[in-house]
């Protein structure tokens, strides 16, 4: 029996790791570019992303047709960040790699970031314009790193007036948050193995040896579970996350429910039967899986 259980537990297992490939779907969060500009001043500036492809997604090069410009006067664009004469701009600007504007802009003098959050192009550069000056400055070449990838571009020392041709002047350096996701974890598996511990005193498990058979088995399942996690949302985003979330968690409660039944001590007063036991685990696992959910609308940066 037990080794029917876990033959079951691996194969889940599998499944959930080969799954993330298959989320695909036109559907829930879609890959990111964000760029953080540093000591960028309060001049008025654009930033774009350049694109080694004509299109990505909606986005694409223009194709000469007035009714398909992309600036905020032209009718249906109204929504656009690009006035005309900032996006003529940009059609105009010649790379001297080849890469393409693909009529996606955003001001960025004042929110010191460039987010672009809808199919950005897997590879890329920077291009930063500055009106006032009709000065441009561009980056080296670029490649998504990550599902969400994160840049932080220094401006200080950059000298616009250099930057009238095709140089590259700005460097790009990742910054993708891996201290704050090591932190995340540790809060994570402290607050989940608290919960299942709650848990197990609702059922009366109570003796040292038994919640410290639980702390040590929600140890191990919770660190495996949540790099897992962070794992797939780092290279496949939310959508596969939210999913295979799901499918983990059923895994860890049939991990954890043969484990209990084998390992987890009984008092001699008071022997509990194996239905209680699995009782437990389904009803932990519920608790820390509803929890998980709960604490993500508040502290999305934690789950």
């Amino acid at each position: 029996m037990k080794r029917k259980c876990l033959s079951a537990v691996f194969f889940l297992l599998l499944l959930v790791m080969i799954f993330p490939a298959a989320v695909n779907a036109d559907v829930g969060p879609k890959p990111s570019v964000v760029v953080a500009f540093q000591g960028l001043g309060d001049e008025l500036c654009y930033g774009t992303l350049l694109s080694e492809n004509e299109s990505t997604g909606p986005s694409s090069i223009w194709d000469g047709r007035e009714e398909t410009a992309k600036y905020r006067e032209n009718q249906g664009y109204d929504w656009a960040e690009l006035d005309h004469e900032t996006w003529k701009a940009f059609v105009s600007y010649e790379d001297a790699d080849g890469y393409h504007f693909l009529q996606e802009g955003w001001r960025v003098d004042e929110t010191k970031e460039l987010a672009w959050t809808y199919y950005p192009p897997y590879s890329f550069k920077i291009l930063l314009y500055f009106p006032e000056r009709n000065a441009f400055a561009v980056s080296g070449v670029y490649e998504r790193y990550a599902f969400d990838s994160y840049f932080t571009v220094d401006m200080n020392g950059v000298s616009i007036a250099e930057a009238q041709g095709n140089t590259p002047v700005l460097t790009a350096e990742k910054s993708y948050d891996h201290t704050w996701e090591l932190i995340s974890l540790a809060v994570r598996t402290v607050i989940t193995i608290l919960l299942e511990i709650c848990t197990a005193l609702l059922f009366g498990y109570r003796a040292k040896k038994q919640l410290l058979c639980i702390t040590a088995v929600n140890v191990v399942t919770q660190i495996i579970l949540n790099v897992a996690l962070n794992v797939i949302n780092y290279r496949y985003g939310y959508m596969a996350f939210t999913v295979d979330y799901v499918l983990f968690e059923i895994a860890v409660f049939v991990i954890e429910a043969v484990l209990f039944c084998r390992l987890l001590p009984e008092k001699r007063e008071k022997p509990q039967g194996q239905g209680r036991i699995v009782a437990y685990a389904f009803a932990a696992n519920g608790v820390s899986f509803a929890a998980g959910f709960a604490v993500a609308k508040v502290l999305p940066g934690i789950f």
